[in-house]
């Protein structure tokens, strides 16, 4: 990473709420964290870079399982909520494994500041994996379903 791209990194911790950034790119990792160091070095709102190289161990996919991964897409959370399958407890969730969704169809509920959002699938397919639990708390960006699509 470039010396420019990691100044705009502090600043945009700087400028922000959050207190800590974390980047792995390949086997370097970069953390940037405001606030006070274990040395007690840094003032409030300092910002410390900690930059190291980290092993990252390679996966190895078998034929069979990148051969169907170039097949499936993610639906991703469109915002940050309370991820739910089904619009009520004791009702069957909107779509499950195995099942096919058509574009627009509803996934799943995303609840975001009280108010629930109904998350539409963008492609027809088959749902191949659920990646969270219901009543998981989720991130803006965060992939929600595997689907297999034609």
């Amino acid at each position: 990473m470039r010396k420019e791209e990691i100044v705009s990194l502090i600043r945009l911790v700087e400028e922000s709420k959050i207190n800590e950034l974390e980047i792995c790119e390949g086997r370097r990792k970069i953390r940037i964290s405001k606030g006070h160091s274990n040395s007690g070095a840094l003032h409030e709102g300092a910002v410390q870079v900690v930059q190291r190289v980290v092993e990252v161990p390679a996966e190895p996919a078998p034929a069979a399982a990148a051969k169907l991964a170039s097949n499936l897409k993610e639906i991703t959370s469109p915002m940050v909520g309370t991820f739910y399958r089904a619009p009520a407890p004791d009702v069957d969730p909107f779509t499950d494994v195995g099942q096919t969704v058509e574009v627009g169809q509803t996934v799943c509920i995303v609840e975001a500041m009280k108010l629930m959002n109904e998350i539409g699938s963008d492609l027809r397919g088959v749902v191949r994996q659920v990646l969270v639990e219901n009543g998981q708390a989720i991130e803006f960006g965060q992939p929600l379903f595997l689907i297999e699509f034609a």
